[in-house]
């Protein structure tokens, strides 16, 4: 079997998941868009060179491009359920806005998807969150969009969707936006590290 094939039946299978999630956190029709550009020339060309079927195929063009990702730029700077199309350079800083509710809540789905997709049969609700709060040190995304995120996958983890239906999610949502800032300016990057195994 082709590492083409194996990368779209893992793509397609990861897509299906998010759709599904969504269903249950109230945006299901927003996730039938869901990561359409994966199918596409640009990315599904680089990535099914890097697939392996344990992790994303981002993680091994970046260790043969000495971090480099044609394929996370491409895919981030069109789909807006990632952070880093929330980010925006200006004057040598960089400036970043919070995720909006549907593009937050689908972030969620997506890391639970992932989670579930690459994990397979080991798949333990608690590991999304212990994943987002031991990485996301490393995420350019304002406090707002990071305290709603990790509200969204410790509740997950504790009683999978019973507290992540809409009429809850959005009024989180809007309680943590009403407090924290829509917009933070960082002057300084993070310093690089090695990258992480799958």
């Amino acid at each position: 079997m082709s590492h083409g094939f194996k990368h779209f039946v893992t793509i397609t299978k990861h897509r299906h998941q998010v759709i599904k999630n969504a269903s249950h956190m109230g945006i299901f029709f927003h996730a039938l868009k869901h990561d359409l550009t994966k199918y596409g020339y640009t990315e599904f060309h680089w990535s099914k060179q890097y697939y392996n079927g344990h992790c994303s195929p981002v993680l091994g063009e970046r260790k043969a491009h000495n971090n480099f990702s044609y394929i996370c730029q491409h895919h981030t700077r069109h789909n807006p359920h990632h952070w880093e199309y929330w980010t925006d350079f200006y004057m040598g800083k960089l400036v970043l806005c919070t995720m909006p509710y549907k593009w937050a809540v689908e972030y969620v789905c997506d890391m639970l998807a992932a989670s579930k997709v690459y994990g397979g049969k080991s798949f333990k609700k608690e590991v999304p969150v212990q994943y987002f709060r031991d990485h996301s040190k490393h995420y350019y995304m304002t406090e707002a969009t990071r305290q709603f995120i990790d509200w969204c996958l410790a509740n997950y983890a504790e009683s999978e969707w019973t507290h992540l239906h809409k009429k809850e999610t959005k009024a989180k949502y809007q309680e943590i936006t009403a407090k924290l800032p829509q917009f933070e300016t960082y002057s300084e990057l993070h310093p690089t590290e090695e990258l992480p195994n799958c």
